[in-house]
């Protein structure tokens, strides 16, 4: 019987050392990165592909729950007409840990044409990705967190680490408010701790049933009861 809870340990210790490799590698090109973003008044698009795209579906969605408008562009689809959701002068996130996927190389010149400032979350800041972009977040790790060195784990979690920094720097740079966040999240519980007060749920006034000491009839009724 495998001894299960060592290899989830290690598993999670790997990717806390990739993380932390991270964050010590950051440097002025998350500067640049957001600086580029802040400086185009459209929105941000996201683009990967595999689990490079789930990730990039994350970061879309951080960012526009945030205060910078984002959507995501399948990589795939994208050259079958959902580049049309590109406008120009537009930033654009590529998230790749090869840095050499053919479909995200396939939309390089279109993009250029657009203007649209390019920005790499890359697995290989050396690769034919990292060539193209004007930004680079380096996102490499050492290994994967499975033994077969192949398993998206400690790549991905970095990828979406680095999303994640970068979102909140923008958040700050926007000095984006508890007020703000509560207006783009009115659902669900985190809606609920930002909206419903206590003056939402409490009763006064003639909503609320009274009763005097020398009120019989109310009392012998809730004696009966």
């Amino acid at each position: 019987m495998l001894d299960i809870v060592p290899i989830a340990r290690e598993t999670l210790l790997s990717e806390a050392a990739a993380l932390q490799a991270a964050a010590e590698r950051l440097d002025s090109n998350l500067v640049r990165a957001v600086e580029g973003i802040l400086e185009r008044p459209g929105k941000v698009v996201v683009t990967g592909l595999g689990k490079s795209g789930h990730i990039g579906r994350k970061l879309a969605a951080t960012l526009s729950s945030t205060g910078t408008p984002s959507v995501f562009l399948h990589a795939a689809e994208a050259a079958h007409g959902d580049l049309g959701i590109c406008m120009p002068d537009e930033p654009v996130i590529f998230i790749s840990k090869s840095g050499a996927t053919p479909e995200l190389l396939t939309l390089v010149p279109i993009l250029h044409k657009l203007d649209s400032f390019l920005i790499g979350i890359l697995g290989n800041i050396q690769s034919p990705l990292g060539a193209q972009m004007d930004v680079t977040l380096d996102a490499r790790v050492n290994c994967e967190a499975d033994p077969l060195n192949l398993t998206p784990t400690c790549s991905t979690t970095v990828a979406l680490a680095i999303g994640d920094a970068l979102a909140i720097a923008l958040m700050r740079a926007r000095s984006f408010s508890d007020e703000d966040f509560a207006r783009y999240h009115p659902g669900g519980q985190l809606g609920r701790n930002l909206h419903f007060t206590v003056e939402d749920a409490m009763h006064r006034g003639d909503e609320v049933a009274w009763v005097r000491p020398d009120d019989y009839f109310v009392c012998e009724f809730i004696m009966m009861m």
